[in-house]
């Protein structure tokens, strides 16, 4: 055995396993089964155009090597990115540990009850530092999700508004510039008007819906948030506040001043900066508004017994988007982040976060002082951390640069410093020793930091926060490492067993692609820094792309869209952008399969185009006549096809290059959705079979993990027309030479994460990379031959194949009084995760095992499923008390003293004998989600407060 081989470590069945799964499938070779499998047509004539691969230890000393050409110095920029200090409880046990990272989308919540609670205090916190009523599980940073507020007031708009078209947003002059760039983005598209302007002279006219205030501003400014809310109120505006939310520790929660949506980021509280991402932003709002409120919602409900059970609230919004009447693409979320964000307020607890957020302002009022007695002048009196100095800029650019300080010159005449956790007396020191050496004076030593408070009094915070127990009682490192424990063994994740999720693709990540994360070099960049001092960062990114591009074929690549529901998005926004500069501003048009996936006409809505939806043959291949007539008839306007390749049902449909074909002679460009690009990888690529751009999904294909639910990164991968369109930044040069505005709030999005993604290409290389496609497509094809007799699979190839994965028929079961949730539920009795249920078509499970599954893995999985068929088979519809029904079985059942079931213990709970040394057990019987939804309960307050109000 090569031990040097990373693709060996990687790829989970063994030469003589692959052997007898050939064997079983009645195949000679691998190259028979994909001959089998793919299209002749749109097969790659010659390898990827890679690197030779490297060992794990060779990728790990050239990864260290790389991080020493980033400068990693004391870093004052601000603007929403800050150093900061994560606990190392937080790092080992959660960032560190596969038990956290490699979880899934909390779907199935019996399963996931640690992950949920997580998330819970996460909103709580959120909650009460904001003082609304309600608020999501997090977003993807705080320039999407000011984007998301914008839409959510422009929906929730009064009956008059909208019947006059009232489509103004007032934007606070003060507000983030990469956060501008996101409005500018988001705002035309749907209709919405954008003005710039001062608060303090704002008309309050009613020809505005809604506006927004940056609180502090990004110049650190503390304006009347108060007085503007409350005159914006009296004539009917609704506003968001995007507010730091270490600052709101200090500053009055806007929730307070009737702000309709608070948000932000808390990538302050203890996650690295990562040369910007990823970090978990927050987003709160009115309980009115729930209904529009983006992303995913933790909510407490009740168990079969009557037990408290958390779960996604309002969770059909998530995988059952209404396709025509889309407005916002909800399928996102940071929750790796949110959970160390909101584990980082558990562990400094209330008064934790006061101690850290007086050090910071007191330490930025003791800054100010020194610098007023250097005779400089400040031009904010009001501030929490962010200090602006009038000044001649280069002069304190050229000491600041000298001494290797970063700060932030927003124009010839300011210079902004903003203070940080990681701010000591020395670092205050060292800063006035630059402004007085730039002023050609004495420097003033400071010895110590007194307390101040230069927050105007009417703002300054009286409202109590964080007062529920979990954010009291878990200050010790020993008590807080064994709440995390306790949260872990409530969560099943790939440490645990195979999770064979359709479209998701749930491999391995890999340890040696994981460890940089941790490292400070790369942690420690502001995504803003000057650009020599993110050398390392800046070679792996192009670096990264060129891979990219070069494995889809194309010409170009942006990684700035930091979730695949970005990525689509900037597709079509770059396929817009390229129609417009033809003169072609008509074209709005996008066709989408019925099979897609449901953020895709969300995306086509939220890029201002109008769906119109084809259809699939019996066989679930798109409707070739259909998408022909459709595109005949619209091609005066037609502005794209969404398709997924291999298709949605899993299967290489034969005739994709005549659908390109289709699209491109009636004016269109093809997007293609990257989410089955693990069945493509060193096989075929979109540029092959004739797509225009196409997202990718990093945490699928490329080994990031997904984390419970993100971070996800979905670069797009463009052809040579739409390289130009590729989106922009305000402050760090990226995208084509008629870039679009900004994606996401970084210029290169979670550009951490894609340190993970370099590492897998770079240690399978060209010839690992497809044979890892390959591999995935033998588990897939193996698993239906298993599953043969005991469940029908919907669709295959003309050569009865399947892709990667495959879809399975439950309906049929519906005679024994058995849905396909009764099988989801009860595979956790055996230890697994469901695959995905009910998506493309209700009724049937999604099943792709990847390629990093061992066939002993994979038997166990369908060992499970053919002892379910056979429990199926031996039940009525008339006979409800059963085995399925009763699923999942708890500890707490299995051992009670009282057993009145028609079934024995051994069947509820080790129905195969592996189940004897490896036992997962659900912490809680299954949830009741019609409850949840009834009952609203989106953070920790114990039920019992809700129930005597």
């Amino acid at each position: 055995m090569n031990t040097n081989a990373f693709a060996l470590r990687h790829i989970g069945p063994r030469e003589e396993d692959q052997n007898l799964m050939l064997k079983a499938l009645g195949l000679e070779s691998l190259e028979q089964l994909i001959y089998e499998t793919i299209p002749d047509d749109i097969k790659l004539k010659a390898p990827l155009n890679l690197d030779d691969p490297m060992t794990e230890h060779e990728y790990l000393l050239h990864i260290h090597d790389l991080s020493k050409l980033n400068k990693a110095r004391k870093t004052y920029i601000g603007l929403g990115y800050h150093p900061t200090v994560m606990p190392a409880v937080i790092q080992r046990n959660i960032l560190e540990n596969p038990g956290w990272y490699t979880a899934y989308t909390p779907y199935q919540a019996e399963i996931a009850q640690g992950r949920l609670e997580a998330l819970l205090n996460f909103q709580t916190m959120v909650i009460d530092l904001t003082g609304m009523e309600i608020a999501n599980a997090s977003l993807l940073d705080e320039s999407t999700a000011a984007a998301e507020a914008m839409s959510l007031l422009f929906a929730v708009r009064e009956r008059d508004q909208k019947k006059a078209g009232i489509n103004k947003f007032f934007v606070s002059k003060n507000i983030l510039p990469q956060t501008l760039s996101l409005l500018q983005t988001r705002a035309t598209p749907i209709g919405i008007e954008l003005v710039m302007g001062n608060e303090d002279t704002f008309d309050f006219s009613s020809d505005f819906f809604g506006a927004i205030l940056q609180y502090p501003g990004k110049n650190g400014k503390i304006t009347d948030i108060k007085s503007f809310i409350g005159q914006a109120n009296n004539v009917g505006i609704k506003v968001a506040v995007a507010a730091d939310i270490l600052s709101l520790v200090k500053l009055e929660a806007p929730g307070k001043f009737g702000a309709d949506v608070v948000l932000g980021t808390t990538q302050r509280f203890g996650i690295p900066m990562g040369y910007g991402g990823p970090h978990a932003a927050y987003f709160a709002t009115k309980e009115a508004y729930k209904r529009e409120l983006p992303g995913r919602i933790i909510g407490v409900s009740k168990d079969t017994n009557g037990n408290r059970a958390l779960r996604m609230a309002l969770q059909t919004r998530e995988q059952h988007i209404k396709r025509a009447k889309a407005t916002s693409n909800i399928c996102t979320a940071q929750v790796l982040l949110a959970v160390m964000a909101g584990m980082y307020a558990v562990y400094h607890g209330p008064e934790g976060l006061k101690f850290i957020a007086n050090k910071v302002h007191n330490k930025a009022a003791t800054l100010a002082n020194a610098l007023e007695a250097l005779g400089y002048k400040l031009m904010n009196d009001a501030y929490f951390d962010t200090l602006r100095i009038k000044t001649k800029a280069k002069n304190i650019k050229r000491v600041a640069s000298e001494k290797k300080v970063n700060l932030y010159y927003p124009s010839k005449s300011t210079v902004t410093v903003s203070i940080n956790e990681t701010t000591s007396i020395r670092d205050i020191n060292y800063l006035i020793s630059v402004f007085a050496e730039a002023a050609n004076k004495e420097t003033i030593v400071i010895s110590s930091i007194d307390k101040h408070n230069n927050i105007p009094e009417q703002l300054r915070r009286t409202s109590d926060f964080l007062k529920e127990p979990v954010f009291n009682k878990h200050h010790s490192e020993t008590e807080l490492m064994r709440y995390i424990k306790f949260l872990e063994r409530k969560d099943l994740a790939l440490n645990h067993s195979m999770i064979s999720l359709g479209s998701c693709t749930m491999k391995l990540n890999a340890a040696s692609e994981m460890l940089p994360l941790s490292w400070f070099k790369w942690g420690n960049i502001h995504p803003f820094a000057p650009l020599k001092q993110a050398k390392g960062y800046l070679t792996i990114l192009k670096e990264l792309e060129d891979q990219l591009t070069e494995i889809t074929g194309f010409a170009a690549t942006s990684l700035q869209p930091n979730s695949g529901a970005q990525g689509e998005f900037a597709g079509l926004m770059v396929i817009k952008a390229y129609h417009e500069s033809r003169g072609d501003h008509h074209r709005n048009i996008c066709l989408i399969p019925s099979s897609a996936h449901g953020t895709n006409p969300a995306s086509a809505v939220m890029a201002g185009m109008k769906v119109v939806v084809t259809k699939s043959t019996a066989e679930g291949n798109i409707d070739v006549d259909d998408l022909r007539e459709k595109a005949l008839l619209h091609a005066d306007n037609l502005s794209a096809l969404m398709v997924t390749y291999p298709s949605t049902h899993g299967v290489y449909e034969s005739a994709i290059k005549e659908i390109t074909k289709i699209i491109h002679d009636h004016g269109g460009q093809v997007y293609m959705d990257g989410a089955n690009m693990n069945a493509q990888v060193g096989l075929t690529n979109p540029g092959n079979i004739g797509a225009d751009v196409c997202h990718l999904n990093l945490h699928k294909t490329f080994a990031i993990p997904h984390g419970g639910g993100g971070p996800g990164v979905g670069p797009i991968c463009v052809a040579k027309q739409l390289v130009p369109f590729l989106p922009g930044n305000p402050i760090i040069k990226t995208g084509g030479e008629k870039a679009i505005t900004a994606i996401s709030a970084a210029p290169f999005g979670s550009a951490l994460a894609c340190l993970i993604s370099y590492g897998y290409i770079k240690m399978l290389g060209s010839e690992g990379l497809t044979e890892s496609t390959k591999i995935a497509i033998l588990n897939a094809n193996y698993i239906k031959h298993r599953l043969e007799g005991s469940y029908d699979t919907l669709y295959s190839g003309e050569r009865g194949r399947a892709a990667h994965e495959m879809i399975v028929d439950c309906r049929p079961f519906k005679a024994n009084g058995i849905e396909v949730t009764d099988i989801a539920k009860r595979l956790m009795d055996y230890g697994f995760h469901a695959p995905t249920v009910s998506f493309p078509v209700p009724g049937t499970l999604m099943i792709e095992p990847t390629e990093s599954e061992s066939k002993a893995e994979i038997d166990r999985f369908c060992d499970a499923m053919i002892s379910i068929k056979k429990e199926i088979d031996a039940v009525s519809k008339e006979d409800t008390n059963n085995v399925l029904k009763n699923a999942p079985h708890t500890l707490e059942m299995i051992t009670a003293d009282e057993w009145l079931l028609p079934y024995s213990r051994k069947t509820a709970a080790f129905p195969l004998n592996y189940l004897r040394d490896n036992k997962f057990w659900p912490s809680v019987r299954r949830v009741d989600d019609a409850y949840g939804d009834r009952n609203l309960i989106c953070s920790c307050t114990p039920i019992e407060a809700y129930a005597e109000a």
